[in-house]
């Protein structure tokens, strides 16, 4: 059998590149305009090989008793990294994936099939007009890992957009989103203050580096209306071999400061990565 070899294809919104991973048999690399964007091993779905994708994966290892299954709406789809997660670690969710650029979700599904029986549909469109037409209740966790090249869309940043969020969602639900930003924190400050007008419970994960504003880089906001199991999600993000802080209760009330929320009409994408931050070689 011959090996794998890199597929390039014109996309919606780029060129994307699916490169395999020479030190694992059927794992794969996507990446648009160079811009990494998600890593799958087929043979190891719980494999998460990106730091924010683990982190994100904690949180979803913790929202629930484990092995309970869970519906799920995935705002960004790249290469279903997390949606093959979730189907792997709880059997039987049902999961919603939407994600925008619709030549990239072929590509992934003519490259890289998800299994038959997975509980994941997946649906072309644009994250906000989806969740805006989606029901009440009608999801246990939502995540938000949507990107325009390498910014977070100026629509997903603003409280109009959050209540949609927060309408979605169960009671019990929590809201996970994979965001962007270096010192002095303008973005990252302005979406957990808006976040914090709608829910009582936030969380902040990133490498101490980051938040100490060495480096740009990425930072997963928990949002819920009950407590989250912080001492989990904190001896889980300790154990990485990249680790992670926790942040939450006052020192994150501290971080936020004199942030205010974002609306519609003021809403910006995020922060333009320096060059270099998030490109391979």
């Amino acid at each position: 059998m011959s090996d794998p070899i890199p597929v390039t294809r014109a996309v919606d919104y780029g060129t994307a590149k699916l490169m395999p991973d020479v030190d694992r048999k059927r794992a794969w690399l996507l990446t648009v305009d160079g811009a990494p964007q998600s890593y799958v091993d087929l043979d190891e779905p719980t494999y998460l090989e990106f730091e924010y994708a683990r982190r994100l994966g904690h949180v979803l290892d913790t929202v629930a008793e484990p092995g309970q299954a869970l519906d799920v709406l995935h705002l960004g789809g790249g290469a279903l990294t997390l949606p093959r997660y979730v189907a792997a670690t709880r059997p039987g969710s049902r999961q919603d994936v939407v994600e925008a650029d619709r030549g990239l979700t072929e590509l992934v599904v003519e490259h890289l099939p998800v299994a038959d029986g997975a509980g994941i549909q997946l649906h072309a469109g644009d994250a906000r007009d989806w969740l805006e037409a989606a029901p009440d209740d009608s999801a246990d966790v939502l995540v938000a890992d949507v990107f325009g090249g390498s910014r977070v869309p100026a629509h997903l940043t603003s409280v109009e957009y959050a209540r949609q969020v927060e309408r979605v969602l169960r009671g019990s639900g929590v809201y996970l989103a994979n965001l962007a930003d270096a010192a002095p924190f303008t973005f990252l400050r302005s979406q957990l203050a808006t976040y914090a007008t709608l829910f009582e419970e936030l969380v902040l994960i990133a490498e101490p580096g980051v938040l100490r504003g060495r480096r740009f880089g990425n930072a997963v906001l928990v949002a819920a209306h009950h407590p989250l199991d912080t001492p989990a999600l904190a001896r889980l993000t300790a154990s990485d071999a990249f680790p992670a802080r926790v942040e939450h209760g006052p020192a994150l009330r501290q971080f936020i400061g004199g942030a205010r929320p974002v609306r519609d009409e003021d809403a910006v994408p995020s922060p333009e990565p320096p060059d270099g931050a998030f490109s391979i070689g």
